[in-house]
Order: structure tokens, then C-alpha cells, then sequence
């Protein structure tokens, strides 16, 4: 299969309805991932009095579960779409159980003692994960499916993350305010579970009626493929390797300052509902910069633009080691700049993963298995978030923070105040640096043939 056309000549475009029915999607996987993030390291320390230690091994363990589930999903996925002819099976499965599950983990009753607690966040967690994961993989899949295009592939993941934006933007600032007018404590963590459950199954939904019948993906290449042999295709492509390793220190990097933004707005900024501020600080921009990161995207080519992206996540990173010294209206701008390569960081690799797996794999394979590298795609994302919160808490632990139980926060000494400060700027800045490092290996025929065309 030849690389597609780089030049400016019009391509065939994706219909209104498939990119809207695609672009909804992010309202389930954006939530999903914003809200446990944001909240359930603090539901645990905060709501519940479960240690920071153990809280860590809550967040964490669940989730790690998807390094071996995802692959799998996407195997299955791939062989049910050949038998089939489409994916949306595991699509509307995944969208129907985890509005449940969900709400199942923000359910713990006032009688529950903190050991007991943790145990139900964890079975309820990695129920979610579980279903989650039957949607996510399949839904990762789709864009190469969709279409062959280059530019289309952009223009879909443009607006996918701009409603992921949105998304971002409600769960992360309306989360916390559902928690607020359910009656804070037990009560307002379930109201805004089951809430918040209902929205992202709907956008789930919507996605998976867009999933194509007998795509080009599904019908090529052996159906008796084994599971292992596909691994290895996906273990054996260099671009993939490296973007994948770029996302997955991006995806750890986010997923810290996620997690630590709550502490930064009840312990540093000193107003628990600062949180939500700071959140529309860093996602609010992306819906307005959607068309600037596009735009370089036909001048530059997705891997420079991608660059880009990351450094200036990298230099907001680093100035809000500023926090170290004192707190102000600078911080807000400071993160509304980081917004702005985030923005780029969630569009990019989202639309260069389906370049991988249906231009240069089709190529030098004969098929894509867009099931298999969708899969370890969001097994490695999902790994990068949860470990983004379990850092968080490690940080917190080492540095002295106190949980608390009830309405009252505990003081915190320096130390601890330094820890959450660290969590939220240093352990991004450093992720985001390797990450660059990981990106610059990154090759594919068709970036070379965009460069070279721009260079013309």
C-alpha cells in the first residue's frame, strides 16, 4: 500500500455525521480518565481515611490489570470484527456496563471502615477498568478504519479532541461541583458517581454506531492469526515503539499533574474549589487552539508539530516550580499555557497511531491489526494514568502528607507543602523532557514525504 498524498489536493472527507458520532466517544474515554484521576485519590485519603500508602495501591492495582487485559481485548476485537464485519459489539458492551461500575466505586456506605472501603473502591475500580477497556480498544481502533488519509485522519482527531476538551472540562470542574451539591462527603462523591456514569455512556453510545462494516483493516490478513503473532508485529515496528513510549511518558506526566491539582487547590492555593479553576485553565484553551494545531499540522507534518506541542507542556511544567516561592493570578496563566501544548499532546499521537497502523503496517505486513495496537496503545495509556495519581501519593507519603477524615484537613508541615508543589510541576517536566527525548526517533515514510514537500 503507498504511503497517502501529502499534497494540498482536496481529500476525501469523513461525513458530519461519522466525525460527530466519533468525536463523542471522548465524552465517555475523556471523563473516564479525567475524573478518577482528579478525585479518587482524594475520595481515598480524604473521604474514606485511607492511608496514602494504601490509597496508592488502590489507584494503582486496578488499572495495572489493563497491561494484560487491553492486548487481549484487541485481539478478540480484531478476530470478532472479522467474523462480524465490525466492532461495535464490544463498542455498545463497554458503553452499557460502566456507567454502573462507576457508580458502584463512589458508593461506599458511612459505615464502612477505611480497610473495608478500600477493598470496595478496588473491586468496583477494576470493574470499571474491565468495561471500559471493551469500549476504549475498539474505539482506538476505529480511525484507521475510517479513513486512509493523512490530513482526514487529523481533521477526525481534531474535533475528537476538542469534544474531549469539553469533556475534560466537564468532569474535571463539573466533578468536584456535583460532590458539592450532592452534600460533599459520601452522599456527594455518589451523586456525582452515578451522574457522572450516565454521561459518559451516552457519549460511548453515540460512538459506537459509527463503527464501519467490514473496514479494509478487518478484511485483510490471515483470520487464523494466533494472539502472539500479532504482539509481535506490534513489538516489532519501530514509529510504533517510539510514539508509544512519547505517549505513554506524556500520559504518566498528565496523569501526575491531574492528580495532584486537587492538593495544589486545597493545600497551596488554600481554596479547595480552586480545583476546578485550574482545570479550565488547562483544557479550556484546546478548544479554542483545535484550529492553530491543525493548521501546522499541513505545514509542518504531525511529528514537528508534536514537538512543539510538548515543549510548551514542558516549559509551563517547569515555571510552576514558582509555586516553591509563593502562589498569585500567574499560575492560572501559567497553566492556561501548558493547555495549550496539552491540547496538541492528546490530538497528535491519536491521529498518528492510525497513520502506523494502516499505512506503514498494511505496508510491510500485508494486514493491520488494528485491534492488537489499539490495545496495547491504551493498555500503556491506562498504566501512564494510573501511575499518575499512585506517583502522586508516593510523593505525598515520602514528603510527610497527613490524611484526614471528615470535612476538617489536616495541617500539613513544609515538607509535605513541597511535595505537592514537586508532584505537580517537577514530575511532569521531567516526564515531558524524556518524552521529547522518545519522540525525536520517531520515522514514517509518510512524515518524510510531507517534510519534503514543505521543504519545496
Amino acid at each position: 500500500m503507498t504511503a497517502p498524498s501529502t499534497s494540498t489536493a482536496s481529500p476525501p472527507r469523513l461525513s458530519a455525521a461519522t466525525i460527530r458520532g466519533y468525536a463523542l466517544g471522548s465524552v465517555g474515554t475523556g471523563g473516564f480518565a479525567t475524573l478518577p484521576g482528579l478525585v479518587l485519590a482524594y475520595y481515598l485519603t480524604d473521604t474514606l481515611g485511607v492511608a496514602a500508602a494504601l490509597a496508592t495501591v488502590v489507584v494503582f492495582a486496578p488499572k495495572a490489570l489493563d497491561v494484560f487485559l487491553n492486548p487481549a481485548i484487541g485481539g478478540w476485537s480484531d478476530a470478532s470484527a472479522r467474523r462480524t464485519g465490525s466492532r461495535r459489539r464490544f463498542l455498545t458492551v463497554g458503553a452499557a456496563l460502566l456507567p454502573i461500575f462507576f457508580a458502584l466505586t463512589f458508593a461506599v456506605p458511612d459505615s464502612v471502615g477505611a480497610g473495608a472501603g478500600a477493598v470496595w473502591v478496588a473491586v468496583a475500580f477494576i470493574a470499571s477498568a474491565v468495561a471500559f477497556s471493551l469500549f476504549q480498544v475498539p474505539y482506538i481502533a476505529l480511525p484507521a478504519e475510517l479513513t486512509d488519509d493523512y490530513h482526514e485522519r487529523a481533521r477526525l482527531m481534531a474535533w475528537r479532541v476538542a469534544i474531549l476538551a469539553v469533556a475534560i472540562l466537564l468532569f474535571g470542574a463539573g466533578g468536584p461541583q456535583l460532590r458539592e451539591l450532592g452534600g460533599g462527603g459520601h452522599w456527594g462523591y455518589l451523586v456525582m458517581g452515578v451522574v457522572a456514569g450516565i454521561v459518559l455512556g451516552l457519549g460511548m453510545f453515540a460512538a459506537s454506531r459509527v463503527a464501519p462494516i467490514n473496514p479494509p483493516t478487518v478484511s485483510d490478513g490471515d483470520e487464523n492469526v494466533s494472539f502472539a503473532a500479532s504482539l509481535l508485529v506490534v513489538r516489532s515496528s519501530a514509529p510504533f515503539r517510539a510514539l508509544l513510549a512519547a505517549f505513554a511518558l506524556q500520559a504518566l506526566a498528565t496523569g501526575t499533574m491531574l492528580a495532584g491539582a486537587q492538593y495544589v487547590a486545597t493545600y497551596v492555593l488554600g481554596n479547595e474549589d480552586s480545583v476546578s479553576i485550574l482545570f479550565a485553565a488547562l483544557v479550556g484553551p484546546a478548544i479554542a487552539v483545535m484550529p492553530l494545531w491543525s493548521k501546522l499540522v499541513r505545514a509542518w507534518g504531525k511529528r514537528r508539530t508534536y514537538l512543539l506541542a510538548s515543549a510548551m507542556f514542558l516549559i509551563a511544567s517547569v515555571a510552576l516550580l514558582g509555586l516553591l516561592a509563593g502562589t498569585g493570578w500567574w499560575v492560572y496563566a501559567v497553566v492556561a499555557l501548558g493547555g495549550v501544548g496539552y491540547a496538541g499532546m492528546q490530538m497528535l499521537p491519536m491521529s498518528m497511531l492510525p497513520d502506523i497502523i494502516s499505512d506503514h503496517e498494511r505496508a510491510e505486513n500485508g494486514t493491520a491489526r488494528a485491534g492488537v495496537f489499539s490495545g496495547v496503545w491504551t493498555a500503556v495509556e491506562t498504566i501512564g494514568l494510573a501511575l499518575g495519581p499512585a506517583l502522586v501519593l508516593a510523593i505525598l507519603a515520602v514528603t510527610g502528607f497527613v490524611s484526614s477524615t471528615g470535612d476538617e484537613h489536616a495541617a500539613q508541615s513544609a515538607t509535605a507543602l513541597d511535595g505537592i508543589i514537586l508532584a505537580f510541576s517537577a514530575a511532569p517536566a521531567i516526564l515531558t523532557a524524556l518524552s521529547v527525548a522518545a519522540l525525536a526517533r520517531y520515522r514514517l515514510a509518510v512524515e518524510d514525504a510531507h517534510a519534503q514537500n514543505g521543504n519545496h
